[in-house]
């Protein structure tokens, strides 16, 4: 069996598992409470991180990029990354976006400061980065405003990769009832979009001890 080593609200997790769905291969989950330091788990991982991926031979791949990337190549019925070398390299370009400059400044300084540290118990919630997150986040939702203004996905005409890191971050931040949905209204209407398909459809249905998501958190028509 195929398993996937996850946090619930790791957005890399998060990114593997819809794009396990997209490609409709099967897997298990397997929650790893990284901060526990198992050492089964740090045989497969010495850097005890998730996402892990174990494949039916006992082939493990580590980490988000690497994963999708190997899927990618390994399950290629199913491309997500683009057809020609110049719609690549802008799928590349965008979920380096979401998976590095949008996680540093919005989801770091959100679920990181305000779910992660007490999951880890690792001290108090940073006041500072909360409010750096809070406002970062429009600059964010305004370029994905701008891009779904110039194209139907974030990296042209078909969904891809891009999409799938993005909503993957935003999915953890609306767990948490932290984006600001009415102030961007084209940005919803593109989450709405993937949120409504059935590889995200799991992920909505997470839960995490001491932390309840908005009403609306589950809602494809929210």
């Amino acid at each position: 069996m195929r398993y996937l080593f996850h946090l619930p609200l790791d957005p890399q997790c998060r990114k593997i598992r819809i794009l396990l769905a997209e490609k409709r291969l099967d897997f298990d989950l397997k929650v790893e409470p990284i901060w526990e330091r198992r050492e089964g788990f740090l045989q497969l991982n010495p850097a005890c991180e998730v996402p892990v991926l174990t494949e039916t031979d006992g082939t493990a791949v580590v980490g988000g990029q690497v994963i999708a990337e190997y899927l990618e190549d390994a399950y290629d019925e199913t491309p997500l990354l683009g057809s020609t070398p110049t719609e690549r390299a802008e799928t590349r370009r965008m979920v380096l976006w979401f998976d590095g400059k949008f996680h540093q400044e919005v989801t770091a300084n959100l679920v990181g400061q305000k779910l992660m540290k007490r999951l880890k118990g690792s001290g108090q919630p940073d006041s500072a980065a909360i409010r750096a997150g809070h406002a970062n986040i429009h600059y964010h939702l305004e370029y994905i405003s701008w891009l779904c203004d110039r194209r139907r996905w974030l990296a042209g005409d078909s969904l891809s990769l891009a999409d799938i890191a993005a909503a993957a971050q935003l999915s953890c931040l609306d767990f948490m009832g932290d984006v600001p949905w009415d102030r961007h209204p084209d940005a919803k209407d593109w989450y709405a979009r993937i949120k409504s398909r059935p590889s995200v459809r799991p992920i909505l249905a997470d839960q995490v001890l001491g932390t309840k998501p908005p009403k609306h958190y589950a809602d494809p028509d929210f």
